[in-house]
């Protein structure tokens, strides 16, 4: 339960970061200029949000990634895909389809490239969140 949470955060703190700076304050006038948010934005909604995603996310790496033989950058790089494309799916395209916005092309580039940030650091964050301890054996022979 312990590594699980972990996990959760792995996405929850560098997400909710990197958004907040991302949105409220390196593009602001950019995200203005789209006149996509309200101007009073809810950010205990938008951590709530995370959070729940943060939960999805980490069963996800779990039950997809983590059973997967693979070296610490092929599980980054392969949960990192996964993660980018959902997440494009549902805080990208599904946004651009249902909000006004003043350019749907300007909201897709910042978003796209919102996501493949979040993802480069969220991705090697959750592996080392979930890799395992290693075996008493193990470190007794890498010591001795």
């Amino acid at each position: 339960m312990r590594r699980f949470t972990v996990g959760v955060l792995a996405y929850l703190v560098p997400t909710f970061a990197l958004g907040f700076v991302w949105h409220l304050i390196l593009f602001k006038n950019y995200y203005e200029a789209l006149a996509i948010y309200r101007s009073d934005i809810i950010i205990p909604f938008g951590l709530l949000s995370m959070l729940i995603q943060g939960v999805i996310f980490a069963w996800i790496y779990v039950s997809a990634v983590a059973p997967r033989n693979g070296s610490f950058r092929s599980r980054a790089l392969v949960y990192g895909a996964i993660g980018a494309v959902l997440s494009w799916s549902f805080t990208t395209i599904a946004v651009a389809a249902k909000n006004l916005m003043s350019s749907v092309p300007d909201y897709l580039l910042i978003e796209t490239a919102f996501t493949l940030v979040q993802w480069i650091m969220v991705a090697p964050l959750t592996v080392l969140a979930f890799r395992q301890p290693m075996h008493d054996e193990a470190r007794v022979r890498l010591a001795g």
